[in-house]
């Protein structure tokens, strides 16, 4: 089952302008919230960035002659979606904590070629040889990250391809099930779901109240809300803008120019991740992570590219706020 694709000219330099703009603003925003996942709890940030979100929201949907329809048309399968890709940011959020930038980007951006697997396994595409290719060229990509069976192996390397796995079923779910639907309603009902899971596990921590030696295994998921301050509240609400302008930066970019061609610039949120992290962290990739990444970026461009026959047809969004 695939969405129907209305006819309308292509802008491509602007389609691509804005992607690469969004992969900017995306990268730095992952690498603020790398930055201040000490002095935060991610409930905290989920909280309080979804109510200055919403209200961001209804303020957009507000504009014009008439206000945008925000409720979504079908519920059931809008919070699925909204559900795993929850779990796809709780996944994110915790390796984010204690691994670098560059490695989880690299990991993470593995979700185009298990979008290809489901596809094929769960709605039935066909995915040609290049791709199978393709997906075996990525899983390469990510041994040679993870170095299995050295020193250098850390089981937390899972934790974004986790992540990766959940966006790919929430790729599916709004492909088949939520094509029609509002991005603006989607947007909502993602932050009402950040907001409800925020104040639940907040409450659970307050409740059951994890010693110090828990608290330490993460604190960025286990810690208390930190006390907010002006400084607190720039980076909540930069972040607020920064989710919400990033969500509309990728609809505008699909709705520009060929799916394929915007899929592949994504890939350049890679290249500003690492400049992120070594210009606000610190942090710089090593040689292996370099390769992995070649590899794992090479295998998505090869799985978003068209096939000369156009019989192999299978394109995603890849960026998270699809």
């Amino acid at each position: 089952m695939s969405p129907t694709v209305g006819v309308r000219p292509d802008k491509i330099g602007l389609g691509v302008l804005t992607i690469v703009a969004t992969a900017i603003a995306m990268s730095f925003g992952d690498a603020v919230v790398k930055y201040v996942s000490s002095d935060f709890a991610v409930w905290q940030i989920y909280v309080l960035r979804s109510i200055l979100a919403m209200a961001l929201i209804l303020a957009i949907s507000m504009l014009g002659p008439r206000p945008r329809r925000l409720l979504p048309l079908s519920p059931g399968w809008t919070y699925l979606r909204s559900l795993l890709l929850m779990m796809m940011w709780i996944a994110f959020y915790a390796a984010l904590s204690v691994l670098s930038l560059p490695v989880v980007a690299a990991a993470y951006y593995t979700a185009p070629l298990f979008i290809t697997v489901f596809s094929a396994l769960i709605i039935g595409e066909a995915v040609g040889l290049r791709r199978w290719i393709a997906v075996l060229i990525g899983f390469v990509g990510v041994l040679v990250i993870l170095r299995p069976g050295t020193e250098a192996f850390s089981s937390l390397t899972l934790l974004p391809i986790l992540s990766a796995v959940f966006y790919a079923l929430a790729a599916i779910v709004t492909r088949t099930r939520c094509v029609d639907e509002r991005p603006l309603a989607l947007s909502l009902a993602l932050n009402v779901s950040f907001l409800i899971t925020g104040l639940v596990a907040s409450a659970a921590i307050v409740l059951y109240a994890p010693t110090a030696s828990v608290v330490s295994v993460n604190p960025f998921l286990l810690g208390h809300w930190s006390a907010m301050g002006v400084r607190e509240w720039g980076i909540i609400a930069m972040l607020a803008v920064l989710i919400v302008a990033i969500g509309s930066g990728v609809a505008k970019a699909y709705q520009s120019a060929p799916p394929p061609i915007i899929a592949a610039f994504d890939y350049s949120y890679l290249v500003f991740a690492a400049l992120w992290s070594f210009a606000i962290l610190s942090e710089l990739p090593d040689t292996p992570t370099i390769v992995g990444m070649i590899l794992i970026t090479g295998a998505g461009l090869l799985v978003v590219s068209r096939s000369r026959t156009g019989s192999d047809s299978t394109v995603t969004k890849s960026a998270r706020f699809q």
